[in-house]
């Protein structure tokens, strides 16, 4: 077991405080996975108090040995519920916090209610864009972890070349690499934090089938196995001269990987050719332009102009009407973190070690999808890309 240091979730916590100091703010209850395993180094049930000084109170409920066991926090009680919390931050030296944090992105309602009862004192404000800042800007040790997923998706990647035949569905390729990617450690979650947002450790989709829309804010849906899913790999039979599309993660101690091939049989329609290499070309744009101090909108539009100068305006980024606003999604223990290179973010700036992925596809319909992605790492005077898998149209 991979225990994340105690000086790892020291240097996450302190910054954390530092921007609840600037927001006058006592404290702040953590509840959602991520940001749970974020700041304690597991995901067991309960609710960490995080004041805006001093050692952090993960309280848990279930399951308490478990959190001892792989959590470097020092401060672990068991609880029965939320009953319990006024009197174990008292026991802790902690007063009832009168302006506390919650993320109400993503806490139900009936949760935030029941905390709030518990503490009829305070008042209740949204710390989840605090989180997602702090969040973003990965250090050496989630590079480390996210340059492992990196290599786990290549592998995912080698395997591809060797199950993708004429005739098969893509659902059965779908398990055989989905059966490689947990034969490599794939954790098996791809954790969103979008509300009813799902996501498969990947996406294998053939065809027409590719560029089929769904309700999931991707640019990219497929048909599915059936209507209560509706998205992903179906039934449909793979064909000579049609585009393929993998796309995929790795995963390396909770973090993330993102990164989108193209394959083909024989070959595919020099429009579709031409298209893939347009993607390539908008990615290269990217690169150019993206450094720290660069808004993440201004890189959007930026794109956005050639992908239109291409011809392709009208189906970038998804099926026309169906299109998605962003190119890039931040991406760390969860797939759609900041920052986002999408419309509108023009008072967000890259930093450095920001880790994002960036993922050009152009859509046409009843035929398929070609695009490309590559997970990015911010440096000093660019982007690093952490996904190194040859990028080249790969003709079986």
């Amino acid at each position: 077991m991979n225990k994340t240091p105690g000086a790892e979730l020291e240097r996450r916590i302190t910054c954390f405080q530092s921007l609840l100091q600037a927001q006058a703010l006592d404290g702040a209850f953590i509840l959602q996975n991520a940001d749970l395993f974020y700041f304690t180094g597991t995901i067991q049930q309960g609710v960490l108090y995080l004041p805006a000084a001093g050692a952090p109170l993960y309280m848990v409920r279930k399951e308490f040995g478990r959190a001892r066991e792989e959590s470097a926090l020092g401060n672990i009680v068991p609880i029965r519920g939320f009953r319990d919390l006024p009197r174990c931050l008292a026991d802790f030296g902690l007063s009832p916090p009168e302006q506390a944090g919650m993320e109400l992105d993503v806490v139900p309602v009936v949760l935030y209610q029941r905390l709030c009862a518990n503490f009829p004192g305070c008042a209740m404000t949204d710390v989840s864009p605090l989180i997602r800042e702090v969040r973003a800007v990965k250090s050496a040790y989630e590079i480390r972890a996210l340059r492992a997923a990196a290599e786990m998706v290549e592998g995912i990647f080698q395997k591809a070349k060797t199950v993708i035949r004429s005739g098969r569905t893509d659902l059965e390729v779908a398990a055989e690499l989905e059966c490689e990617a947990r034969r490599l450690g794939h954790q098996g979650i791809t954790r969103m934090r979008g509300f009813n947002s799902e996501i498969f450790m990947g996406q294998f989709s053939s065809g027409a089938d590719a560029g089929i829309p769904s309700s999931a804010d991707t640019p990219l849906g497929g048909r599915g196995v059936n209507p209560y899913v509706g998205r992903g790999s179906g039934w449909k039979r793979i064909a000579a001269g049609e585009p393929i599309v993998f796309d995929f993660t790795g995963t390396a101690d909770g973090y993330l990987s993102d990164m989108t091939r193209m394959f083909c049989i024989g070959g595919i329609d020099e429009d579709l050719r031409r298209a893939y290499d347009d993607m390539v070309a908008v990615q290269q744009l990217m690169k150019e332009t993206a450094r720290p101090g660069r808004k993440w909108g201004e890189i959007y539009e930026i794109c956005c102009r050639l992908a239109a100068g291409q011809g392709h305006g009208g189906r970038f980024m998804g099926a026309p009407g169906a299109q998605v606003s962003f190119i890039g999604h931040g991406i760390g223990l969860e797939i759609d973190e900041y920052p986002f290179i999408a419309r509108g973010f023009m008072d967000q700036e890259l930093k450095k070690n920001m880790v994002f992925a960036f993922e050009p596809k152009v859509v046409f319909p009843g035929r398929g999808a070609v695009g490309i992605e590559n997970t990015f790492r911010v440096t000093d005077g660019g982007v690093e890309a952490l996904t190194f898998s040859d990028e080249s149209l790969v003709v079986i």
